[in-house]
């Protein structure tokens, strides 16, 4: 029996369809979204931390040896490793609750769907002058495990040269070489869980980490297009690798390795660190709800150190604890310069603006703010592939996503496992293999940013549906699609995170200054001419629907526009990638260093950064990795340091 497209549009078939699905999410809600119990959570704060009803109450803590301030990426790690040894006793933060009670968090195909919600902080730029004048939305997870809650769950460690920039960017400071890739592959190694796919023999399994906390490997989706995109990629001169992600590089087109376990699931932070054997710990307790207002100091004595934490709760009680050794700042590029500025860290003058008392005079915090910048182009699919019904926008979408919920729950395999970035390339814009000079001439070659010749700037990328600005920018229409994308890895414009007012409630004031150089404009219009060069190489070529032509809201015609109007178009589409770095630099203090190659804020000894805050340069790929990498190594210098004393 077959039906008819008439007939699925019947009102019968539609409510029945929207029922259905209704019905299936609401038994996913059931089976995915567990209540937790472990001895590590906190339900009453009063039985953790002091309830404060006067300011000017004496210290009355309950102490811990180690804070730490958001259970975000790298939170939970920082958390999971410091509470190892048992003679520690560790407390976790977190704004929000825990992803593991959303299936949306678990369901590799549903993060967005948290987007703008209460577990999103839902932030927002300033008009970009130099991006349309508009702002820009920033999603960012409000849960624990953070934006591995919320992410494209791309696992990239980046470029190896990225790694050994930061070494050198720190002068010859002490603790400089402990960064280098060489070191740092040790941690990355460390957390890694690699399963190996019979899908892709070519993997090397003998590079990567098996037995760490973190699962990763091919168990996502993978559409046909993703192979198609790849194919073009090698026709047009991009060769073919199979894993970006060892010391060799990460040139090259490949089907991206995920966050994505065996059983379909997507791992976070805080499945992967946070198990049910961590949290039965008597040394660690975590307290979600918890928004960090301020670090507490003693500034009585020549140095000044870290010695408390204050955070509130929803109903608007005020907590404070106390920290005997160190605190952690993890609480990511945004909120982390935050609360160093609302605790009086930061550039003196601005914290005078706001009536706050300068503990320790530090300019590059809030500075230096880093972004990678995306374009995404959309086009019609006529492959029947796409994964376009996820949206569930029409009747017809509503049934293949029904089916899709089915499947995923009986194998745990199919769309509703893609990672929507699925095929993945990365390239530099000064090959003239791929930027003749007879199509692209020298005298308007972008400068060389990256960290060395085997580094890229852009990174193209293939999903097999299209969407605008996160999905809100209104319905492509009831067909088929399919999206390129291009990432600017290596931006020249930096940008601030400044404080609104004293007000801990009162969202940062962010300003990535997207595009205020041109060189990344000149890059990302040198990368929207490489993906319309694919988009006409086959086997890709036959993935495109030619209806699309006509459609003015999608990019059939972006080959066209000549070089100005180019221009304006990628400054028109310029977004976020989500992967803000750099606002609380380890560098120099006279470069606009914020913690030395130990993660300590200068001048405060026992308050630490452990976040893509730390980048000095912010690394030419998916930051996840290298941010776990940051708080493995952040773990053992706490542990050391505690240790010496």
């Amino acid at each position: 029996m077959s039906l008819s497209r008439s007939s699925l549009r019947s009102p019968p078939n539609i409510a029945a369809a929207s029922a259905a699905f209704g019905a299936f999410l609401l038994v996913l809600r059931y089976l995915y979204g567990k209540k937790l119990s472990y001895s590590a959570f906190v339900r009453d704060p009063a039985q953790a931390a002091k309830r404060i009803q006067n300011r000017e109450d004496e210290y009355d803590f309950d102490e811990y040896d180690v804070v730490v301030v958001g259970g975000g990426t790298a939170g939970c790690a920082l958390a999971s490793r410091l509470s190892e040894d048992p003679s520690v006793r560790v407390l976790l933060l977190e704004a929000g609750t825990s992803s593991l009670l959303q299936s949306a968090c678990i369901i590799p195909a549903g993060a967005s769907k948290l987007f703008r919600t209460e577990h999103d902080w839902n932030l927002w730029t300033v008009p970009q002058p130099n991006a349309g004048s508009v702002g820009r939305y920033w999603p960012r997870g409000k849960l624990l495990g953070g934006c591995s809650a919320i992410n494209a769950m791309v696992y990239h460690v980046g470029a190896p040269e990225d790694f050994d920039e930061w070494v050198t960017l720190q002068k010859g400071q002490e603790g400089a070489g402990q960064w280098s890739f060489r070191e740092i592959q040790k941690y990355i190694l460390k957390l890694e869980k690699f399963v190996p796919s019979s899908r892709y023999p070519d993997v090397d399994a003998t590079l990567r980490g098996n037995s760490g906390p973190v699962e990763m490997g091919y168990n996502s989706y993978a559409s046909l297009g993703t192979g198609r995109f790849i194919e073009a990629c090698t026709k047009v001169g991009i060769p073919a690798v199979a894993d970006v992600n060892t010391a060799k590089g990460t040139l090259g087109a490949t089907k991206a390795v995920t966050f994505v376990d065996a059983k379909g699931k997507r791992v976070t932070t805080e499945s992967a660190y946070l198990t049910p054997k961590v949290l039965a710990r008597p040394n660690l307790k975590v307290i979600t709800r918890a928004h960090v207002t301020r670090v507490l100091f003693d500034t009585s004595h020549p140095t000044t150190r870290a010695i408390g934490v204050e955070f509130t709760q929803p109903k608007g009680e005020t907590f404070r604890v106390r920290a005997r050794k160190e605190i952690v700042l993890a609480a990511g590029a945004v909120h982390t310069p935050q609360v160093l500025m609302l605790s009086g860290v930061g550039p003196a003058d601005h914290l005078r603006e706001h009536n706050i008392p300068v503990v320790a005079d530090l300019p590059g915090v809030g500075s230096n703010l880093v972004d990678h910048v995306v374009i995404d182009l959309n086009f019609r699919d006529k492959s029947g592939t796409s994964l376009n019904f996820l949206a569930g926008s029409t009747p017809a979408h509503k049934l293949k996503l029904l089916a899709a919920l089915l499947k995923y729950r009986l194998t745990g395999t199919g769309p509703l496992t893609t990672n929507l970035c699925e095929g993945i390339a990365f390239v530099r814009s000064t090959d003239t293999a791929l930027f003749p000079p007879d199509e692209f001439p020298q005298e308007s070659a972008p400068e060389d940013t990256t960290s060395g010749p085997g580094a890229p700037d852009l990174e193209l990328f293939f999903t097999p549906l299209g969407y605008q600005r996160h999905g809100a920018g209104g319905s492509l229409g009831p067909f088929e699609y399919f999206g390129l994308h291009a990432i600017l890895l290596r931006p020249k414009s930096k940008g601030t995170i400044r404080l609104k007012s004293r007000n801990p409630k009162d969202a940062p004031i962010i300003d990535p200054q997207y595009l205020s150089s041109e060189n990344d404009v000149e890059v990302l219009a040198r990368a929207a001419r490489l993906l319309t060069r694919l988009l006409k190489t086959e086997p890709l070529a036959s993935h495109v629907d030619p209806a699309g032509e006509s459609d003015a809201g999608l990019d059939h015609a972006l080959h066209t526009l000549g070089p100005d109007a180019l221009r304006e178009r990628v400054r028109r589409k310029a977004e976020t990638i989500y992967h803000p770095a750099c606002t609380a630099r380890m560098a120099p203090e006279a470069d606009g260093g914020v913690v030395d190659p130990f993660l300590r804020v200068y001048g405060i000894p026992n308050l630490r950064v452990a976040d893509a805050s730390v980048m000095p340069e912010i690394v030419s790929g998916h930051p996840a990795v290298a941010i776990l990498a940051i708080a493995e190594k952040a773990a053992d210098l706490i542990k050391a340091s505690i240790y010496r004393e």
